[in-house]
């Protein structure tokens, strides 16, 4: 399969701008297949001044062309999913449908934000004859925007489908290993005819491009998916300049089986949901806690599906996973493993990284995990699944709920009574029962804890990016 990496530049007041930069690596095989600039104070500054250009003219735009203008790019995304999808795999590792489920995901959200944008109401408070009332959503302003490398278009296009569609202007950093995904996604909106500063692409130096942006006066809020310390980084900027922030940070996600359930069924569900971007999803399903009737089949079930899933090339038909995305990960991982078997957990299939080239690593279960391994409070970010057992459904939600974490959280049951208790006392921002889907692009998306604050997606997501104004007026 041929693949055309696009050049990556930055684009600042609608025109694309070259720097000196850094190499971008794929982590299928280890060779370099572009360059990520990086963006001076310069560069920043005229990114502010073009954002706040571009905000006095899209405030001014009608919600129904704003909407006209992002389906419109859209429908373009959708055209070029079979070009799209491989760059994405190339850069970031996941498989080929996993790239193509992406983008598709992209057009989704940015379409069901497009739509709702059209509907952020007011309301109108009764009062004595002669005085109205009335309170107003406004756009918040510029936003500062931060995506991460695990999915270099949806993490963007969820950023920037709420800003657009609220009438907010945008500055986004995408992260600087997998720059493509939103390069194209901006490509797409320009193309669709969104005006000239409007949506602004930096790279380079994370601290450099956060301290920069958040500290000036021109951005108004600021949004951020990523890790939970560099997240409160952020939120500590965002706080001393009174900015509001959006913080979707990291998780360490519970799934509690109960012992109604169908073993085989449930374990195969566990291996699937396992399988998206090999495990590097915040929401990723990771400690598995079965009742203690079902555990042992349980554990053997996973462990038989488990040994089935296929490592390999993302462009590869055959693959289910594909490489992670950087050494960094696979050091990682492999020490939080090797902890986790020194403490006593058995190691059932997997565990260490696959020989050649590439960030290739095994679809890994440990059995019997103590509460002591690392890897039981440390977000292994990967292909790992942690399996303990319990005895009572008030163990299962304390152990759930022990970390300081609460970002997504699974359960498996046909109790309708103990689907409503976890309903109730997961302390989760997204609860998912008898699926692996934690959120849509009509529902809100977000944590709490140290998985932070706001929300993305559903009316929620939008509402964030507004400021209420009311307005109170004696009629003389």
């Amino acid at each position: 399969m041929a693949i055309h990496y696009p050049k990556i530049q930055l684009l600042i007041d609608g025109t694309w701008r070259d720097a000196p930069g850094q190499p971008v690596i794929s982590p299928a095989d280890e060779t370099v297949i572009g360059a990520v600039p990086n963006a001076t104070p310069h560069d920043l500054d005229d990114a502010l001044a073009a954002a706040q250009s571009g905000l006095r003219v899209w405030k001014r735009t009608s919600p129904a062309r704003r909407a006209e203008i992002i389906l419109r790019a859209t429908e373009l995304l959708r055209e070029r999913v079979e070009t799209i999808a491989p760059v994405i795999a190339m850069e970031q590792g996941k498989t080929l449908a996993q790239a193509r489920a992406e983008v598709l995901r992209s057009c989704d959200l940015m379409a069901w934000d497009a739509n709702e944008g059209k509907r952020l109401y007011g309301r109108v408070i009764p009062a004595e004859p002669g005085m109205r009332h009335t309170v107003i959503r406004e756009p918040l302003g510029v936003i500062a925007a931060f995506t991460p490398w695990n999915f270099p278009m949806s993490s963007p296009a969820r950023k920037i489908g709420g800003a657009l569609a609220s009438g907010c202007s945008i500055i986004l950093k995408p992260a600087e290993e997998t720059p493509a995904g939103a390069v194209m996604l901006a490509t797409a909106l320009m193309d669709a005819g969104l005006p000239p500063g409007v949506l602004n692409l930096v790279y380079g130096d994370p601290a450099q491009i956060s301290e920069h942006l958040i500290s000036n006066p021109v951005v108004r809020g600021i949004t951020f998916t990523g890790s939970t310390p560099v997240g409160k980084h952020l939120a500590g900027l965002a706080a001393r300049f009174m900015k509001p922030a959006i913080m979707e940070l990291g998780g360490h996600a519970p799934v509690i089986v109960c012992d109604d359930i169908d073993v085989d069924s449930v374990a195969l569900a566990c291996v699937k949901g396992k399988l998206n971007n090999a495990g590097q999803v915040c929401v990723a399903p990771t400690r598995y806690f079965v009742h203690r009737a079902v555990y042992d089949a349980f554990v053997a079930a996973f462990v038989r599906h488990g040994k089935e899933v296929r490592v390999g090339h993302p462009l590869e038909s055959g693959s289910d996973i594909g490489p992670l995305t950087n050494r960094r990960r696979l050091e990682a991982i492999e020490a939080l493993v090797q902890n986790a078997v020194d403490e006593g957990a058995r190691l059932m299939c997997g565990g260490k990284r696959l020989p050649g080239a590439g960030y290739l690593f095994p679809f890994t279960i440990l059995a019997d995990v103590p509460d002591s391994a690392r890897v039981m409070h440390e977000e292994p970010f990967g292909p790992v699944c942690l399996v303990t057992p319990f005895d009572s459904l008030d163990e299962a939600i304390a152990k759930a709920n022990a970390l300081p974490f609460g970002l997504a959280g699974y359960a498996f049951t046909r109790s309708a009574a103990t689907a409503y208790r976890l309903g109730q006392e997961m302390d989760v921002g997204n609860l998912a029962i008898n699926h692996f889907v934690s959120a849509v692009s009509e529902t809100p998306f977000g944590g709490v804890k140290e998985s932070g604050y706001g929300r993305e997606g559903g009316v929620e997501g939008l509402e964030c990016y507004t400021t209420v104004k009311s307005i109170s007026h004696l009629i003389v």
